[in-house]
């Protein structure tokens, strides 16, 4: 893991459309800290600061310290507001945890390698779970959970239980769920042709009566 981050923030003693307005124009974000046992707590942190968290690898991921005054907390982003317009944060909740308090967190899964396999006729590789939920502390949250595809075959799947995660880490998915597999993709079987000669028939039109070649009787 990479090494983590302090962010410098301000508690806000006055909130409101107008106080977070003159934030943003000075380069600030308000944010709402939450959990760790203690009340919700008002803070505005440098949107440069936040940004660059947001830009790195793990993203939302992403485990930071919070100092307030000389108060530290860990952190990690909980929820957060982008101008539809400016494509700018504006707006972030954080979630402040205890040491050794596992959370929920999302994981992409990315797979590796090239299987033989894939270069038989009509073989395609089909990813069936590109991300997973993970429950550990949000320090020990790995960046990505890499599985090795190269010995993958058309006879068997990647599955759930198949992913192989660090120590205090839990899956709840489904061991047996379906990961990655190789299918074999048949040409399809085209409809047989209308035979030469044939009329198509037209929806809604009446069949024409059968002609009679001989001659008329009275």
């Amino acid at each position: 893991m990479a090494e983590k981050i302090t962010v410098k923030g301000e508690r806000r003693e006055v909130t409101g459309k107008n106080v977070n307005r003159r934030l943003r124009v000075d380069g600030k974000i308000p944010l709402v800290v939450y959990g760790g046992g203690e009340p919700p707590t008002s803070v505005a942190a440098d949107l440069r600061e936040l940004a660059a968290i947001l830009r790195t690898s793990a993203g939302v991921n992403t485990v930071f310290s919070l100092d307030v005054a000389g108060a530290t907390d860990d952190v990690i982003f909980q929820d957060r507001q982008i101008d539809a317009v400016t494509g700018r944060l504006v707006h972030a909740d954080l979630r402040r945890f205890s040491k050794g308090e596992k959370i929920e967190m999302t994981v992409p899964i990315h797979l590796i390698g090239e299987p033989e396999a894939l270069k038989e006729e009509g073989a395609v590789l089909s990813q069936a779970m590109r991300e997973i939920k993970v429950l550990c502390e949000p320090a020990k949250t790995p960046d990505s959970i890499d599985v090795d595809i190269s010995s993958l075959t058309s006879e068997h799947s990647i599955h759930v239980s198949d992913l192989k995660i660090g120590e205090g880490i839990e899956i709840h998915d489904d061991p047996e769920t379906v990961v990655a597999s190789i299918v074999i993709v048949s040409e399809e079987v085209l409809e047989p042709q209308i035979e030469a000669g044939a009329e198509p028939e037209v929806a809604g039109e009446e069949p024409k009566p059968e002609e009679d070649g001989g001659d008329d009787k009275n």
